[in-house]
């Protein structure tokens, strides 16, 4: 499971906020009714290495943040924990330019939240759709600010190297990717953020695909990766590829598992 909501401490934008590695992706969201929107710019720093594509885990990222701040609104002050996450591209996604995510609620039960975005271009046109699930933390003592807020803005830092490098991400072999515990790569429950999970699940894949990009992305969140480093461990089969995520510093337990589909190089 992720905790999820943004940076470090929740939907806030303390000084902790600040300097939350995901920060540097430079994403901002704005309540439009009951609808959050969230933009970005595309850098190079962003793309799949040897590739001019957007990780298609930077749009996984930007969607658990979306929702799970909706999701916030909902049970605050209560924090929610992701269940599952999944991004679908229609095509490629672009190399530059501005990113547009509108989220929305799909519903709101009394023990699960489930909402959607569908990601445009800054000209309106759509090339991505992302859904994520969210349930209370189990744990009643991690809690959201008494004052919440789901506008986040920018963050004056900004990536200036490879997002994996930042995140100190590594492939070690075909099917094999290793992520680090680091301390702004937390979540409210100061376990290690989902969107970084999304991160090492792609690279284990995408060694099994030199030059190729993910067309889609699926995950779900069993428990809390705590210690790390985080192992992901994939096979890959007529461009479907399946991913087991284990705590190392946990006894290799099982965190996640993801599902992923390649577009040909």
């Amino acid at each position: 499971m992720s905790v999820s909501t943004g940076p470090e401490t929740g939907p806030e934008t303390g000084p902790e906020a600040s300097s939350h590695m995901l920060g540097e992706l430079g994403f901002a969201t704005t309540s439009v009714g009951e609808d959050l929107h969230g933009t970005a710019s595309i850098t190079p720093e962003m793309h799949v290495p040897g590739t001019a594509r957007l990780r298609t885990s930077i749009l996984a990222t930007w969607a658990d943040t979306l929702i799970g701040l909706l999701a916030s609104k909902v049970t605050h002050p209560r924090v929610p924990v992701t269940l599952g996450l999944d991004v679908h591209l229609y095509r490629p996604a672009p190399a530059a330019g501005t990113l547009l995510g509108i989220a929305r609620t799909v519903k709101a039960g009394r023990s699960v939240f489930t909402g959607r975005v569908e990601f445009t271009t800054g000209g309106g046109e759509p090339w991505a759709i992302a859904h994520g699930s969210f349930m209370l933390a189990p744990d009643p003592g991690v809690s959201l600010p008494a004052t919440l807020s789901v506008e986040l803005p920018l963050q004056k830092e900004r990536l200036v190297k490879p997002f994996a490098e930042r995140a100190g991400c590594e492939r070690r072999g075909p099917g094999l990717a290793v992520l680090p515990r680091s301390e702004d790569g937390l979540n409210a429950s100061r376990t290690i953020n989902g969107g970084l999970i999304a991160l090492v699940a792609e690279e284990a894949v995408l060694s099994l695909a030199p030059g190729g990009t993910l067309s889609s992305l699926e995950l779900r969140y069993l428990q809390p990766a705590r210690v790390g480093p985080v192992v992901a461990t994939a096979g890959l089969r007529d461009g479907l590829g399946q991913v087991e995520l284990r705590d190392a510093g946990r006894d290799d337990r099982l965190t996640g598992i993801a599902v992923a589909r390649t577009f040909p190089a």
